[in-house]
């Protein structure tokens, strides 16, 4: 069955990414029953699949009868699912306070399906990003106690704070109210929001916030594999290149999970899965299961580290290309993580992101710009433009030179070293390329600065003195050199 548009698509939410392999099973059940050999996994850690020549009235009888949420998707989608970091419990580095239990209490107390897009999360874990939500909570290091920062796409995706930390209980009531006031405030000031609930005597308990948020240096997970827990346990994760799961495996991971007392499977924004809690004895009977279908457990962090659309094959094309060039030229991407955009709207989690534009004789979508991430921080709202106009075939290029960049400022002792002058006053290497020092923007002898009239082959000691960075305005005195490695 072929399906390439989201208003083909039954979207089923996961409130928080986690459910029983017997949910798992009705669901891919009622995929089955559709037609479908697959079923995908949505960056907002729902489950999508085409709904094909079904009635909605049909549809919705299917669904009644196993009491789970769904929507039929269109290219402005009506709900949103309530994505959380229940999945990086027990695998990484998390708040002390906050269990698996922790969303477990959140998410039940949820008795309405969000229109607003809704993260609940640990900030000291990297599986599952910070903000790509419109209200998205944080765990604070106050016992049971989160942050709330909204994100307003119509105010060019600020993020602002709510004055108070929020008890975790109240969190469902609370989102439900701000859900009706962002219909009724456009735009709005979240002071403006926290006064106005507040003046409605909601009672809802808060506390200071006595510390600021400390963004994590956002390390890129690898979540393939079996990996080791506590207890002489293991957890598995899986991924698809196309991200089209097979029904007749996930039916059988589901049937084993349930055989060996596994209670969740989770699902991740990276379009995979986890099953934690395998025991030791029982391994081997999940290699087994992936000889058996041919499954690979492990693929390279290049081919892992990409946020793609779903179901745009543009997007996947695109990546499939560059992955290709990038992995023929042996280059390490440790640490980064890729989006791909091609014009629906979305909030980014990535240190890098492509995005296609115009071309402005022929308009089509055959040029891209290449931006990155503030501190190259996915966490991060900021994204610098790197390269404008680009075609497909620099982007490969264009990618090196960031990685090459992102490992320089890990490193900023070495990078300062190889700024000093040899004692004969001179460096060994001309210097082609120089960078802005307050935005790490790039002016490349090679490329020049079109945009602001400077044409390519001109060296930066020939601008005038009134040049300017094109993306944050700073003088030309604020460009340093970048040494040839």
């Amino acid at each position: 069955m072929g399906v390439n548009k989201k208003s083909d698509l039954i979207r089923v939410f996961v409130k928080g990414g986690f459910l029983s392999p017997a949910n798992l099973l009705k669901i891919l059940d009622i995929s089955g029953s559709l037609g479908n050999n697959y079923v995908l996994f949505g960056s907002r850690q729902d489950i999508l699949f085409p709904a094909g020549s079904a009635v909605s009235s049909q549809i919705d009888q299917s669904f009644r009868s196993i009491n789970i949420n769904y929507e039929l998707g269109s290219d402005q989608s009506i709900h949103q699912n309530i994505v959380s970091s229940y999945a990086a419990v027990n695998l990484v580095e998390t708040t002390h306070w906050v269990k698996e239990d922790t969303y477990n209490v959140i998410t039940d107390n949820f008795d309405y399906v969000p229109k607003l897009k809704i993260n609940v999360v640990d900030p000291r874990q990297s599986l599952v990003p910070l903000f790509t939500g419109e209200l998205n909570y944080v765990a604070s290091n106050e016992d049971n106690y989160w942050y709330l920062y909204i994100r307003d796409a119509r105010k060019k995706n600020s993020i602002e704070l709510w004055p108070r930390l929020v008890s975790g209980q109240d969190i469902p009531k609370l989102s439900k109210k701000l859900e009706e006031l962002f219909v009724s405030y456009n735009p709005f000031a979240t002071e403006e929001l926290y006064m106005i609930v507040k003046n409605e005597s909601m009672r809802i308990s808060y506390k200071p916030i006595s510390q600021n948020l400390k963004l994590p240096e956002n390390s890129f997970p690898y979540y393939e594999g079996f990996n080791g827990m506590t207890n002489n346990q293991y957890w598995l994760g899986l991924y698809w290149r196309n991200n089209k799961y097979d029904l007749d495996f996930l039916s059988a991971a589901c049937k084993l999970c349930q055989e060996t007392n596994i209670s969740n499977i989770n699902i991740i924004p990276w379009k995979a899965f986890i099953i934690k809690g395998i025991k030791a004895a029982d391994r081997i009977r999940w290699e087994k299961l992936m000889g058996k279908y041919g499954i690979n457990e492990r693929h390279s962090s290049l081919e892992l580290n990409w946020h793609l659309p779903v179901l745009d094959e543009e997007a996947l094309e695109l990546k499939r290309f560059l992955v290709k060039d990038l992995d023929q030229q042996d280059i390490s991407t440790k640490g980064l993580t890729f989006a791909i955009k091609t014009g629906r709207e979305y909030f980014p989690f990535t240190t890098i992101l492509i995005e296609s534009e115009p071309d402005q004789i022929t308009s089509q979508f055959n040029l891209y710009t290449i931006s990155y991430a503030k501190d190259f921080n996915s966490n991060n709202t900021n994204y610098y433009p790197y390269a404008r106009h680009v075609q497909r075939e620099m982007i490969p290029a264009l990618l090196i030179e960031l990685s090459k960049l992102y490992f320089r400022q890990l490193n900023p002792e070495k990078e300062q070293a190889l700024e000093t002058p040899s004692s004969q006053g001179e460096t060994s290497l001309a210097v082609t390329s120089f960078q802005c020092s307050n935005c790490l923007t790039v002016y490349d002898l090679k490329y020049g600065d079109p945009e602001s009239g400077i044409n390519p082959g001109t060296p930066f000691e020939e601008l005038p003195e009134t040049y300017s960075c094109r993306v944050c305005d700073s003088p030309k005195k604020f460009f340093k050199p970048m040494h040839n490695k």
